[in-house]
C-alpha cells in the first residue's frame, strides 16, 4: 500500500517545520555538546522517522526513494548529525534485512528498527580495507551450531549507540568468485566480547556518532546469518548501495539549500561601500553559480530516484548523482564562506560548520574516484555490449 501524494507532501512540511523551528536552534549545542540531545531523538521516534522506509507490515511507512529523498533534503536543512542518527535504520540497516533476511529475522529486527527502539550499525570497512571492501580481514569460524566472530571494524557509525551490528565477516579463508567468502551476521549490540573504541574526533559532523568495532571471540549462534545462507554477505553489502547513494545525494542537495540560504542572507544584509554586497556583480556571480549546482543537482536527484521507483537499474545513474551532488555541496559551501569573508571563518557562522559538514559527502558511500571508476566501467560495458 503506497502513501498518497497529499499525505506526503504534509509530513513534507511537518519535517520542514519541525527541523527549521526546532532543529536549527539546537545545532550549536550539537556542536559544542557533541550529541543529539534525547528529546529529540524521541521526537524522531514519534515522528515515525527511523521507519520511513521500513515497509507498513513491518510497522514503518515503506515511502519510496522518491519520498524518502523529499524528507531527507528538509531534514539536512539542518545540521547533518540529525540525518546520521536514522540514516543507517532507514539504509542498510533496515533494507538488508528486509532484502536478504530471514522471515523470521524480518519479524524479529524490522518492527524494532522501525520504531527506532533499535538503532543500527552496518560493519564492513576495517582499518586496512575500505574501497577494496571484499579485502576485509574479520573472521567468522563455525562451531557447532554457533560461528566465533574475531576482527575489527573502523568508522562504524551510530557504533556507540547500536543496538544490532551487521557485521560482515570472512567465513571461507581465501578470497572465492563473486566474493562469496563474505557472510553477513546478525550482532545484537549486548552480545559478549563486542568492545566500542573511543568515539572518533572528526573534522566536521559533532553529533553523529562513529567508532571503532572490535570483536573478541564473539558467539552468535547460526541463525544470525542474514539470510541463513553463507556467502551472500557482499551481494547484501552491495544490493542496497543504489539506494544508499540516492539517500546520500538527498542530504548534499538539503545541506547546499541552506549554505546558499545563508549566503544570500548575508549577501542581502551585509553592507558595503553604501550598499549590500549582494548588488555586486562578483558576489552575485557566486550566488548564480551556487544556484545552478543546487538546480542541476535537485534534477538529478528526482531523475534517479524516480527511476529506482520505477524499478530500473540506476547503478550509473546513482554514481553519477552521488559524485555530483557531494562536490557539489562542497562548491556551494565554499562559496558561501567565501562570500561571508572574515564571518565565514568564524566557529560562530552556520557556513563555518557547513563547509566543515560537508566534506565527509564526498567520502563515504564510496569516494567520488569510486564514482568515477563505477561510471568508467559502466560506459566500457555499454560499449562493448
Amino acid at each position: 500500500m503506497s502513501i498518497d501524494e497529499d499525505t506526503i507532501a504534509q509530513l513534507v512540511e511537518t519535517v520542514r517545520r519541525y527541523t527549521r523551528e526546532k532543529l536549527v536552534p539546537l545545532e550549536e549545542k550539537v556542536v559544542e555538546e557533541d550529541r543529539v540531545p534525547d528529546e529529540i531523538i524521541q521526537d524522531f521516534r514519534d515522528m515515525g522517522l527511523f521507519g520511513l522506509t521500513t515497509p507498513e507490515e513491518f510497522g514503518g511507512l515503506g515511502l519510496t526513494a522518491w519520498q524518502e529523498a523529499q524528507i531527507l533534503t528538509e531534514l539536512t536543512w539542518a545540521a547533518p548529525a540529525f540525518r546520521s542518527l536514522v540514516g543507517i535504520n532507514l539504509g542498510l540497516g533496515s533494507q538488508s534485512i528486509l532484502k536478504d533476511g530471514t522471515d523470521a529475522q524480518r519479524e524479529e529486527w524490522l518492527p524494532r528498527v522501525a520504531s527506532g527502539e533499535i538503532i543500527t550499525s552496518f560493519c564492513l570497512t576495517e582499518p586496512h580495507s575500505g574501497s577494496d571492501a571484499a579485502a576485509l580481514t574479520t573472521s567468522a569460524v563455525r562451531d557447532g551450531d554457533e560461528y566465533v566472530l574475531n576482527g575489527s571494524k573502523r568508522y562504524i557509525t551510530n557504533g556507540p549507540i547500536a543496538g544490532l551490528f551487521i557485521v560482515m565477516a570472512r567465513t571461507v579463508p581465501e578470497r572465492l568468485p563473486k566474493n562469496a567468502h563474505v557472510t553477513a551476521f546478525l550482532v545484537p549490540g549486548d552480545t559478549p566480547g563486542i568492545e566500542r573504541g573511543k568515539k572518533d574526533r572528526k573534522m566536521g559532523q559533532s553529533g553523529a556518532w562513529s567508532c571503532d568495532i572490535h570483536l573478541d571471540n564473539v558467539r552468535v549462534p547460526a541463525s544470525a546469518i542474514l539470510g541463513g545462507e553463507e556467502g551472500k554477505g557482499f551481494r547484501t553489502a552491495m544490493s542496497s548501495l543504489d539506494r544508499g547513494r540516492i539517500s546520500v545525494s538527498a542530504a548534499c542537495v538539503g545541506t547546499a539549500r541552506r549554505a546558499l540560504h545563508e549566503a544570500v542572507l548575508y549577501a542581502s544584509e551585509r553592507t558595503q561601500f553604501g550598499q549590500a554586497i549582494g548588488n555586486f556583480q562578483l558576489i552575485q556571480a557566486m550566488l548564480a553559480d551556487s544556484q545552478a549546482d543546487l538546480y542541476a543537482a535537485e534534477c538529478m536527484l528526482r531523475d534517479v530516484a524516480q527511476r529506482f521507483d520505477q524499478g530500473h537499474r540506476v547503478s550509473l545513474e546513482a554514481s553519477c548523482t552521488k559524485m555530483f551532488c557531494s562536490e557539489m555541496v562542497g562548491r556551494v559551501a565554499d562559496r558561501a564562506v567565501q562570500i561571508h569573508g572574515g564571518a565565514g571563518y568564524m566557529r560562530d557562522s552556520a557556513v563555518e560548520r557547513i563547509y566543515r559538514d560537508a566534506r565527509v559527502f564526498r567520502i563515504y558511500e564510496g569516494t567520488t574516484q569510486i564514482q568515477q571508476t563505477i561510471i568508467g566501467k559502466e560506459l566500457m560495458k555499454r560499449a562493448t555490449a
